[in-house]
């Protein structure tokens, strides 16, 4: 039986990667599709594993030649689901997560509307801009800019079939795995 995909939004600084992080080490037979991107990587991150972190040049010739399944520009850089893993797992009948921006998750929606969506949310936007300040990654205008297209965002919640606030890190991953287990139990 082919896999699931699961797709994963929410605005920036909400949790998803750590999130999706505890799901995935309480989860077996799920595989993660990394994103790639032209933006520079963060402290921490790792090639690979995170994002692969590429040129505007490469990224722009896979984008031409069909290689995403979605892709996005999204504060200044660019960022893609590369097909092909997707593709594979799926047959292989592992069930996928990407994490991918509110814009993208529409792309793969128009595409794929079978899909889970999960959107994740904050509990307030303030506190949405503290945790961005708090993880000292952005300058003032990448936060305001951030916070602009959160409240875009969030307007987006309705397209999604599950929403997760994300207030509690453990309450958090306890709903998204939940939601992992009653979709692989669901009649298609």
């Amino acid at each position: 039986m082919p896999g699931l995909v699961f797709i994963v939004s929410g605005p920036s600084g909400v949790g998803k990667s750590t999130l999706r992080k505890e799901v995935m080490s309480r989860c077996d037979n799920l595989k993660y599709s990394v994103s790639y991107t032209t933006r520079p990587p963060r402290k921490g991150e790792q090639e690979g594993v995170d994002y692969t972190f590429i040129s505007h040049d490469t990224f722009t010739k896979m984008r031409d030649e069909g290689k995403f399944a979605e892709w996005a520009r999204v504060h200044g850089n660019y960022y893609g689901t590369p097909i092909e893993p997707i593709v594979r797992w799926t047959e292989e009948g592992f069930d996928v997560i990407l994490e991918i921006d509110v814009q993208g998750a529409m792309q793969v929606k128009n595409s794929f509307p079978e899909e889970v969506f999960v959107f994740i949310a904050p509990p307030s936007l303030a506190d949405l801009e503290k945790r961005l300040r708090w993880r000292k990654t952005d300058h003032e205008d990448d936060i305001l800019l951030r916070m602009t297209h959160a409240h875009l965002e969030l307007d987006a919640v309705r397209d999604y079939n599950y929403l997760v606030v994300n207030e509690r890190l453990e309450e958090a991953v306890k709903k998204f795995h939940a939601i992992i287990l009653a979709e692989r139990c669901r009649i298609r």
